[in-house]
């Protein structure tokens, strides 16, 4: 398949150095199809899956866009959840970074409210939400969308299923009607397709699932009893031994339970459910992405938005309520042209939902038997790095370069053995090789980070 350069649209130069400096240098096919009418100011309805590039789409049509000068609101971008807020509004601070004084604001649900509205009253050029906190501040009137210029719509299809259909209306009342409208979504039922009637003008269409494909995905199926579940979990993810794997389970109390039972068996496992707070919650996708933990144990929370390139395997301890969701679960492992693996336990029960899949073989007639306990070596998966937390970050001007500098210095550790180095706003967050980790830890606290001691802890 012939692939269009990035250079060969009419981006402002900083953008096209910077996108050269990250290594971008071909559109996927998603970007190919959407970017020349979002630079052309046409609305336009898009979908693709996560994973297939769609975030850089609009975030430089965005960037292209927006004018610095104005230090207004101008471009609206609606999450579903936080997870996916966080990641969409990182990935425009990266593709932004060449551009001076660009403020990107992320405003959900899970975070005291008033600290949001004090950076509102300082100003933004583009704001990331979910829409029950995003309408929770226009009604305070803390947030102004007069001047907004573009709205995006991403994973549309999802926060009209968690019920955000009365917000969006609002929010979208609320926007100046003469703006571009941009629309992301995995799939196009009647909801979005009113949505799009009602709130968008002449728009254009771009379809590419860059991400995955059912071809790319090998899937197997484990017909079990359900006292079998836990042992049958752990003999596929013995047997198999990926490095990094989300089990998908339907309720927070199964994902909790499961987790603690892997724990308990020495597996390297956390949870990923809607109890967490949301400190926990970033704590344990920061572990996850950066290698510190190897199984996430999740809900469908996680379905959506885990945008995390390098999980090897899924495993749906159950089965998915529905066959959407089911896709999108495997949909996690695969991306990007890689090849991904997806294992499915099921029960009797469960045999119904199995005959609604769309998958590459028979579930049922094809089903497998589970890989014999006696051949299995039994040793857990551990993850390979540990997580250090250092009790600062932008708020304390701290760059990832200067954790990296700190850690490398005189004395310290090989660069190779610096994992992922993530920088919130009042602490961050970087990985390193286990067996350097008390060296690292002690590193951190006896050097100075920008002249100053911060307290630096494990992450368990």
């Amino acid at each position: 398949m012939t692939q269009t350069a990035f250079s060969s649209l009419p981006l402002q130069p900083a953008l096209l150095n910077n996108l050269s400096s990250l290594g971008y240098t071909c559109m996927t096919p998603i970007q190919a199809q959407s970017l020349p009418a979002v630079l052309a100011g046409r609305d336009l309805i898009g979908q693709g899956k996560t994973g297939s590039g769609k975030t850089a789409a609009f975030a430089l049509g965005i960037l292209h866009k927006l004018d610095s000068r104005r230090f207004r609101v101008q471009a609206l971008v609606l999450c579903p959840t936080r997870e996916l807020a966080d990641q969409v509004a990182t990935e425009i601070r990266r593709l932004a970074r060449t551009i001076p004084n660009i403020k990107v604001l992320s405003l959900c649900g899970g975070s005291a409210p008033g600290p949001q509205a004090a950076s509102l009253e300082h100003g933004a050029h583009i704001v990331v939400g979910t829409p029950g906190r995003l309408q929770d501040h226009l009604n305070r009137g803390n947030l102004s969308l007069q001047d907004v210029n573009m709205l995006v719509l991403d994973e549309a299809d999802r926060m009209l299923e968690m019920g955000f259909q009365s917000e969006l209306d609002a929010l979208m009342d609320a926007l100046p009607a003469r703006r571009q409208t941009l629309l992301f979504s995995a799939t196009y039922p009647p909801r979005i397709r009113a949505i799009a009637e009602r709130f968008m003008q002449q728009p254009l269409t771009a379809g590419a699932d860059a991400g995955h494909d059912n071809n790319s995905i090998e899937q197997h199926f484990y017909p079990v009893t359900e006292a079998q579940r836990g042992e049958a979990l752990q003999r596929l993810l013995l047997s198999f031994r990926p490095a990094s794997c989300v089990v998908f389970c339907n309720t927070k109390a199964t994902a909790q339970d499961l987790s603690d039972e892997l724990e308990q068996a020495g597996f390297s496992a956390t949870s990923l459910h809607g109890d967490l707070e949301q400190r926990e919650r970033n704590e344990t996708l920061v572990r996850f992405a950066n290698g510190s933990v190897a199984i996430l144990v999740a809900t469908d929370v996680a379905a959506r938005g885990l945008d995390i390139d390098t999980i090897k395997a899924v495993i749906n301890y159950e089965i998915a309520r529905d066959p959407e969701q089911h896709l999108h679960r495997i949909g996690r492992s695969g991306r990007a042209g890689n090849t991904g693996l997806a294992l499915s336990l099921f029960s009797e029960k469960e045999a119904g939902k199995l005959a609604l899949l769309d998958a590459d073989i028979d579930p049922l007639r094809q089903s497998e038997a589970l890989p014999a306990a006696a051949d299995l070596d039994r040793t857990p998966i551990r993850a390979g790095m540990l997580t250090l937390q250092i009790d600062a970050g932008k708020k304390h001007k701290l760059r990832p370069g200067d954790v990296l500098g700190a850690l490398t210095g005189e004395g310290g550790l090989d660069g190779r053995q610096v994992g992922k180095i993530r920088v919130f706003d009042r602490w961050t967050y970087v990985a390193v090789d286990k067996n350097a980790a008390a060296q690292a830890l002690d590193k951190l606290n006896n050097d100075k980070l920008k002249g100053r001691h911060f307290r630096v802890r494990r992450v368990n």
